[in-house]
């Protein structure tokens, strides 16, 4: 048997996992439900909690609860869960491994691989995280996507005639857009451009700070000292938004926020649409002039644009879809669900991989421009370090390119490698990735010449080389950013402890004991059972997901009696429905 190959969006506020079988694209639910809160937390018990459950203890217990967890990818900080430190790794592999899990109860077998998506924009050391997350997970990253490339396969895919795309990526956490060409069969993306700190969270905040502003004046209070009423606060705030995606006002109600002076202070605030939209509307112009660069980086006007493509929640701002129709003169498409699409795209590059028959063939390209330092000229001035790029930006992954250069002193033994990723022609403006030493170099007068090749992979993971022509000399790194990539030791350990909080004992790739008939029979009978959604009334739709969740965690807690009674339960209502 083949291995499977999942797909996964890593969302920074929602995640999904989807497969691809008998050629068609499936985004897995658990327990009904499609979308994962990307939010874990810890319980009063020491148990792990992921997704809606934590999204829900956020609001009791935030200093027991981690959300956006995204956002903080290849920084070299932690973040603290009832008490203990975590990276950033190690908070995503925990939403991976619920995946993971969602997975293998629904195809009943051991998962060990996946494609994961990434912003477009992410950085060198933001994809190593994610591929350390998987790594900490259990599973093998075989490919990472960039996230509006992956929403293109879905609508790329069966056409035939050329079209060229506009997809619009404005999640939870990150923004990316990307200008794609789509003819026979191929997604081809010409550029990208976007920002990895502006999206759906911002938006929130300015709800968030609209309230405190609000209490501030009517109560005299600072409110953000309490945290308990600011996790209201922002849950609030997440939820107003969702409604002004469809209403034209909200009514933001909170009772018993908090006790002020003996009294109790309960919110009761109006907002309309129309003032939230004035609260966004610098980050809307930002997203825009991102647009334009993508355009201008694939050589393009807005009128050579043939389809525009939503994708993360945060489109179903009204306002979006009204400058977009502005900018381009036509609708943007929806059709495919703005939240599902990537990790569809994903499971489709999945099969790819694992030899599956999909028909399309995907070409990437980098967001960014690669280099390094050399000495030269900035503004006609001799300067030390001027940038020097090799890979430039938009280049069609994968991309090698190497450039000659030149000691510029008389027995120079050793030279420093410095690599950027930016744009700027002073190196020192832009962002430095990764630097090593060639060292013992021949004793030989200026002008020895240096190669650099720099060699980014179908991930975006770079690996850089410098060598010595005259004598083969060679040194070599894979740039992974130190700030933020774990040691062997240090992935073990993490994996050792996120499996510990799942309850896992076994050691590192120890078989798992073989499952049990009954745990057998009842994931093929949830498999079944969620095959049955979309042709039931809602009642009983409710009944198998109540069912489905009481097996699951008869399931994860080894309660055998009772896994027994509910499996016959549901063999029962499955049989009723399809009498």
């Amino acid at each position: 048997m083949n291995d499977i190959i999942i797909g996964i969006d890593l969302g920074t506020t929602n995640s999904e996992v989807a497969i691809v079988e008998n050629g068609k694209v499936s985004v897995i639910a658990d327990a009904g439900k499609k979308i994962l809160p990307s939010v874990v937390g810890i319980a009063d018990n020491g148990d792990i909690l992921v997704g809606e459950t934590a999204r829900n203890q956020y609001l009791i217990y935030p200093e027991r609860t981690v959300k956006s967890i995204k956002r903080l990818m290849g920084q070299d900080t932690h973040v603290v869960m009832a008490g203990q430190n975590y990276t950033p790794q190690e908070i995503s592999a925990i939403i991976l491994k619920r995946l993971k899990a969602v997975a293998e109860n629904y195809v009943g077998q051991a998962i060990r691989k996946a494609v994961i998506t990434v912003p477009a924009y992410f950085s060198d050391a933001q994809r190593q995280a994610t591929r350390e997350a998987g790594e900490i997970a259990g599973l093998d990253v075989v490919r990472m996507v960039n996230e509006p490339t992956a929403a293109a396969l879905v609508y790329g895919t069966g056409k035939d005639e050329a079209k060229r795309m506009l997809v619009y990526d404005l999640g939870g956490g990150t923004f990316d857009v990307s200008v794609v060409n789509v003819q026979g069969g191929v997604v081809e993306v010409l550029s990208s451009h976007g920002d990895n700190h502006l999206g759906g969270d911002d938006f929130d905040q300015l709800i968030v700070e609209h309230i405190q502003s609000r209490i501030r004046e009517k109560h005299g209070i600072e409110i953000d000292a309490h945290s308990k009423a600011m996790a209201r606060i922002t849950r609030a705030a997440e939820k107003a938004k969702l409604v002004l995606s469809d209403e034209p006002f909200v009514q933001i109600e909170e009772e018993y926020l908090l006790e002020h002076e003996g009294a109790p202070i309960h919110l009761t605030l109006e907002l309309a649409r129309s003032t939230y939209e004035d609260m966004i509307e610098d980050y809307i112009n930002a997203t825009m002039d991102a647009t334009h660069i993508a355009l201008k980086g694939a050589k393009l006007t807005a009128s050579d644009i043939d389809e525009i493509i939503l994708v993360g929640g945060s489109t179903r701002t009204p306002c979006i879809r009204e400058r977009l129709f502005d900018e381009f003169g036509f609708e943007p498409h929806g059709e495919v669900d703005p939240d599902l699409c990537v990790a569809m795209g994903a499971a489709m590059q999945a099969a790819m991989i694992g030899g599956q028959e999909i028909g399309t063939v995907l070409v990437d390209v980098t967001p960014y421009t690669y280099g390094t330092s050399a000495l030269g000229y900035l503004d006609g001035m001799p300067y030390p370090f001027q940038f020097v790029p090799i890979i430039h930006k938009n280049s069609v992954l994968p991309a090698r390119k190497s450039e000659a250069f030149m000691t510029f002193q008389d027995g120079q033994r050793e030279v420093k490698v410095r690599i950027f990723q930016g744009e700027d022609p002073d190196a020192l403006n832009n962002v430095e990735i990764g630097e090593f030493m060639v060292e013992d170099l021949l004793d030989v007068p200026a002008g020895n010449i240096i190669t650099l090749t720099l060699d980014l992979d179908l991930n975006g993971i770079l690996h850089v080389s410098a060598r010595e022509k005259a004598s083969g000399k060679e040194k070599a790194i894979t740039i992974s950013n130190a700030i933020s990539r774990f040691e062997t030791e240090e992935l073990s350990a993490a994996k050792q402890r996120i499996g510990g909080l799942f309850g896992e004992s076994e050691s590192e790739g120890e078989a798992r004991a073989p499952e049990s008939a009954l745990a057998a029979e009842a994931r093929k009978l949830i498999k079944k059972a969620e095959s049955l959604f979309e042709t039931v009334s809602t009642e009983d739709k409710e009944d198998l997901v109540d069912l489905i969740e009481t097996i699951t965690n008869c399931l994860e807690s080894g309660d055998d009696a009772g896994l027994k009674e509910s499996v016959e339960r549901l063999n029962d209502i499955i049989y009723y429905l399809e009498s």
